[in-house]
């Protein structure tokens, strides 16, 4: 399931994507436009800036903008950035990796063969699913 965190950040991403060229959107009309906390949006916003996603532009024109392409931000990535791990368990997980102290052999584990096709169908999912693609449906 997705966080309230992430859906916010989707939905600023489709947002900024959605302006034009050049445009520089700030906070206010972002959580106002789409929907967010105003104050949730900021620490969003901040997050996404740190994960190089967006940037921003200081002073009385100032806001966020798209820094990456609409084409290539994808469910995966905002997912990774606010919510973690893809996986359900650590031991299935690619980037967030932990073996499971209660498995005698991780190899023969069921559970864990189990939970590796769902992070890898999963993951197949969310890395075909960009911003762009969420704006054309």
């Amino acid at each position: 399931m997705l966080s309230h965190k992430t859906k916010y950040a989707l939905k600023a991403l489709l947002y900024l994507a959605q302006q034009e060229e050049g445009h520089i959107a700030k906070t206010i009309e972002i959580a106002e436009e789409a929907n967010i906390p105003k104050k949730f949006l900021e620490q969003i916003l901040l997050e996404l800036k740190r994960g190089h996603f967006v940037s921003s532009k200081q002073g009385k024109l100032g806001g966020y903008y798209l820094i990456k392409s609409k084409n290539t931000i994808t469910l995966s990535d905002i997912h990774r950035l606010f919510d973690g791990a893809i996986a359900l368990l650590p031991c299935a997980s690619l980037n967030f990796y932990e073996p499971c102290h209660d498995c005698q052999t991780e190899d023969e584990c069921l559970l864990r063969l189990g939970l590796i096709t769902i992070r890898e169908k999963t993951l197949a999912a969310m890395e075909g699913i960009t911003i762009a693609s969420l704006i054309k449906k």
